[in-house]
């Protein structure tokens, strides 16, 4: 007795064929699988309605002169330029003059707040060591040059005056962290940031400093 393999109901390979190419659902006409590449998003609705329709692109030269010359606007007469040209330059002049007098609308960012303020009192008050860095370079550069035998003293100079100034800064950075903390509690601001802060402006010669120093030598700064 010869027993056979069941069949599978009676499916022949090319009902199997058929049944696969059934399931896979054909591309739907009109529908593009991909997208074209752009150089820009794609703006918001309402940002799209305030700007309007797009004007076409200019077709020849005289007309992209001409459409320069739409959005130009009028042309300013040479009188009319200079006042112009003055009136931004008294602008510019004044915005700076209310910066080096330290009102908070026209400080930088980084010397905006009362922390910063009372930080810059307190180096400004005291007489730092740091200031005296670039007088002492280039005194010690003029004499090396005008005196080639002192060379050899001018690097242990050097080393001295560096030594001197990075432990003038640590106290310094150590005072203004201290003061800080008595008067602003509150006070979310690093102490690192503030030491460096600190450091920037005691580096520099006190005329040259910005803003400029709103109290005297050894004003008691509260």
């Amino acid at each position: 007795m010869k027993l056979g393999r069941k069949k599978d109901n009676g499916a022949t390979p090319a009902d199997a064929e058929s049944a696969v190419a059934s399931d896979v659902a054909p591309p739907t006409p009109g529908r593009s699988r991909t997208t074209a590449p752009k150089g820009r998003p794609t703006p918001k609705r309402d940002t799209a309605r305030r700007r309007g329709p797009v004007a076409p692109a200019p077709l020849t030269a005289a007309e992209a002169r001409a459409r320069r010359k739409a959005l130009a606007g009028p042309k300013l007469s040479r009188e009319e330029r200079r006042a112009d040209k003055a009136a931004r330059r008294a602008q510019m002049v004044e915005r700076r003059e209310r910066m080096m007098a330290g009102e908070e609308a026209y400080l930088l960012p980084r010397d905006r707040g009362p922390v910063r303020r009372f930080v810059r009192d307190v180096v400004d008050a005291r007489r730092n060591a740091l200031g005296l860095f670039m007088p002492a370079t280039l005194g010690l550069l003029f004499i090396m040059l005008a005196v080639p035998q002192l060379q050899v003293y001018m690097s242990p100079a050097m080393m001295v005056l560096v030594v001197i100034m990075a432990i003038d800064g640590i106290l310094l950075g150590r005072k203004v962290a201290k003061r800080v903390d008595e008067k602003f509690p509150d006070n979310t601001e690093s102490r690192w940031k503030l030491g460096w802060y600190a450091f920037g402006r005691a580096s520099q010669l006190r005329r040259m400093r910005a803003p400029r120093p709103q109290v005297t030598h050894g004003s008691r700064v509260v």
